[in-house]
C-alpha cells in the first residue's frame, strides 16, 4: 500500500513534492484502514484494491480536506462508497425465466411405501359411515367442489362442509394412519 505516485488526475497542480503528509499519513494508518476494507469484503485482495481506490479519492481531495483529524472517518466513508458502488455493478448471474429447471438428485419415494400408505389410507377411509365416506371420495377422490359435492347427493352445502370435517377427524384420529404422520 503505498501512496499514488504524483499527481492522480490531470487538473492537481500542486508539486510531487507537497504530498509528503499524505505519505505520512499512509504508512501510519493504512494497517487499520486495510482491516477496514477487509470487514467490507471477502477476498483479501479486493480489500487492498479497495483500499488503493479509496486511498486515490483522498489524495486528489487532501487539499479541501480542512480536519486533517478527520481523515480516518473520510477514507473510511470513501471505503463505504467505493464498496458501494462495486456492489451496484456487480453483474447479476440469475435470471427469470419461464419455467422452473428440474432439481437433479431427489430421492423417489418408494412405490412399496406408497402402496402401503394408499392401501392403509383406503381401509380407513372404507370404515366411514357411507354418507361420509361418498362425501370424501367425492371431494378428495373425485375432486369435486363443495356445491358439486352437494348437487350429486342431493344434500346442501354445509351439510357437505360438516360431514366431511367429521370424516377427516375420524381419519385423524384411525390408528393405522398414526404412524405414517
Amino acid at each position: 500500500m503505498t501512496p499514488p505516485p504524483g499527481p492522480v488526475c490531470a487538473g492537481a497542480s500542486k508539486p510531487a513534492t507537497g504530498y509528503p503528509s499524505f505519505s505520512s499519513y499512509v504508512r501510519a494508518r493504512g494497517p487499520v484502514l486495510l482491516r477496514t476494507a477487509r470487514s467490507l469484503t471477502a477476498n483479501p485482495c479486493d480489500a487492498e484494491d479497495l483500499l488503493q481506490t479509496a486511498l486515490a479519492k483522498t489524495f486528489v481531495a487532501w487539499e479541501r480536506i480542512e480536519d486533517h483529524r478527520a481523515l480516518d472517518g473520510y477514507v473510511r466513508r470513501a471505503l463505504v462508497n467505493t464498496r458501494t458502488s462495486q456492489w451496484r455493478k456487480r453483474k447479476v448471474d440469475e435470471f427469470a425465466c419461464d419455467e422452473l429447471p428440474e432439481p437433479l438428485g431427489l430421492p423417489q419415494p418408494d412405490p412399496a411405501e406408497e402402496q402401503v400408505l394408499h392401501d392403509a389410507m383406503w381401509r380407513a377411509v372404507m370404515k366411514l359411515p357411507d354418507r361420509q365416506r361418498a362425501m370424501v371420495v367425492l371431494r378428495y377422490y373425485e375432486d369435486l367442489s363443495e356445491a358439486q359435492t352437494a348437487e350429486v347427493l342431493g344434500v346442501s352445502v354445509g351439510t357437505v362442509k360438516s360431514a366431511v370435517s367429521r370424516a377427516l377427524g375420524k381419519l385423524r384420529e384411525d390408528p393405522e394412519l398414526t404412524p405414517v404422520r
